[in-house]
């Protein structure tokens, strides 16, 4: 009898070490609305975390998004929740209404970064967003998985010197090109033209586009003056979003031999957020520099 005891006793110890050994294998799931929310979250995470990524598509426009029962049940199962906010992706706000979850953390980009609606919603390119997002990830890392912090540490420290070439890439153009005046079709890329502080023409047209409204004919045809009239160097435009409207400014750039540089709302396949971003740098500089460079 006193064999069997010890027997069944050995029998839980090792059940008990398994079922910690299992649940430490476990990954931590983390839902981002936007792919490269996700893929900070995976480069700070690594292989500790499980991450979905909803928006991805960049051939889809971001606006016309709709919900799937698939991606509820994805939400609803998520230990962290990654989102842009400031209206942008509002349909996020719905599901972690209907999806209530204890203890679950939602990361809210526009939060830390002092966003609310009617601001211009497009915060990944705001160099200060990302580092702010990564650090918030790496905290709830933590917090829910504390045996493997210093490894969120170590991640998110290379995370963070790894956002050095693109600081600089932003100094060098700015350096050359601060006040140079730009124009786009909507506020996607304002951030960053405001880091370069370049002088971004328009305003009225991207703010109605922006907010779904029809630009008036006088700032259609202030802005097909500006470039027609080459007071721009620079055309940005979203290429996810191009209607007819937009479509027609790019050809009138082109025949101006104004340089056009189009942008996306959504990271690219196979790019990571810091290839990405420098990629559309790389662009800008080059188009800043003229037609001929």
């Amino acid at each position: 009898m006193k064999t069997l005891l010890i027997a069944v006793a050995a029998l839980g110890v090792a059940l008990a070490a398994l079922t910690t050994a299992r649940a430490s294998d476990l990954k931590i799931a983390l839902v981002a609305a936007e792919n490269f929310y996700g893929d900070v979250a995976q480069q700070v995470g690594g292989d500790r975390v499980s991450v979905a990524s909803i928006l991805s598509n960049p051939e889809q426009d971001p606006h016309l998004f709709e919900v799937t029962p698939a991606i509820v049940r994805q939400i609803a199962a998520a230990q962290i929740v990654v989102y842009n906010g400031a209206a942008y992706d509002p349909w996020m706000e719905n599901v972690l209404k209907v999806t209530r979850k204890a203890g679950r953390v939602v990361i809210v980009a526009a939060d830390l970064m002092g966003k609310k609606a009617g601001d211009n919603p497009h915060l990944w390119y705001d160099p200060p967003t990302m580092p702010a997002v990564a650090m918030a990830i790496a905290d709830a890392l933590s917090a829910a998985d504390p045996a493997y912090k210093d490894e969120y540490a170590a991640r998110l420290k290379a995370f963070l010197a790894s956002l050095a070439p693109l600081n600089e890439k932003i100094a060098a153009i700015r350096a050359k090109y601060a006040g140079v005046r730009v124009a786009a079709s909507e506020p996607v890329f304002g951030y960053m033209a405001a880091a370069l502080k370049l002088k971004m023409e328009d305003g009225l047209f991207q703010a109605a586009v922006m907010n779904d409204t029809e630009p008036g004919a006088s700032e259609f045809a202030l802005f097909e003056d500006d470039l027609k009239m080459g007071h721009v160097r620079v055309l940005f435009y979203n290429k996810q979003a191009a209607n007819n409207l937009v479509q027609r400014l790019v050809e009138i750039a082109q025949m101006a031999k104004i340089p056009v540089v189009g942008v996306t709302e959504t990271c690219p396949p196979g790019l990571s957020y810091q290839d990405w971003m420098m990629n559309e740098l790389s662009a800008t500089e080059r188009a800043l520099a003229g037609p001929n460079s």
